[in-house]
């Protein structure tokens, strides 16, 4: 591997920082979200078997020991409890909106290494052939299939390495993609289900108290 490294020159060597950057990134966010999305109908029943108690602190606690969004939302509504629905709504999605930049951070990033490593690998694809016709014009007419190797190596590892790395990125850009809009469905899920199991249950607050 690194005998191929050397082979592709400088420019091989930038797209495997590249490489390196853009697996770090998939995998810290890969385990993020994994951690984020929660089973939200468990985690909800959790909320309310509480909440029939009539102990919100303890509900409260529990959105605060729970990791993701869909507990961060779930626990700013239940802070404006008695605010009355309309104040609850507006409580969820500004921690909605505050929750969605955090589940997005990092992955421009990724797309931005997707698209910049094919480029780079054309970038060394020219800077092979320049190479090549370089000797090329030293060694004429006498030039042997050895002397043209090496520009050559570097035009065909550049170009296949940066293809690699731009498949490899934008595969995982896509994949966390749709984790992001499957937790964004979650969040969306257990708010709707939220309010109807407060309507059901008669738990939001009787009026007099809003």
């Amino acid at each position: 591997m690194f005998e191929l490294l050397s082979r592709g020159g400088p420019v091989m060597w930038v797209i495997s920082l590249i490489s390196l950057i853009g697996l770090t990134v998939f995998l810290e966010r890969f385990f993020h979200y994994h951690r984020a999305q929660i089973q939200h109908e468990d985690f909800l029943q959790g909320v309310f078997n509480v909440l029939t108690t009539g102990n919100r602190l303890e509900a409260i606690t529990l959105c605060d020991d729970t990791p993701g969004p869909v507990a961060k939302i779930m626990r700013a509504a239940l802070l404006k409890m008695d605010d009355g629905p309309e104040q609850m709504n507006l409580a969820i999605t500004q921690a909605g909106l505050q929750e969605i930049p955090r589940l997005e951070r990092r992955l421009p990033l990724l797309a931005t290494l997707g698209a910049i490593a094919p480029m780079l690998g054309l970038l060394g694809t020219f800077h092979g052939l320049m190479k090549g016709l370089d000797v090329f014009t030293q060694k004429a007419p006498l030039v042997l299939t050895s002397d043209l190797s090496s520009g050559l190596w570097i035009a065909l590892l550049t170009s296949a390495f940066g293809l690699g790395v731009a498949i490899a990125a934008t595969a995982g850009y896509n994949f966390l993609l749709t984790r992001v809009n499957s937790i964004l469905l979650d969040m969306e899920k257990c708010t709707q289900e939220f309010f109807l199991r407060l309507e059901q249950d008669r738990l939001f607050p009787a009026k007099e108290n809003r």
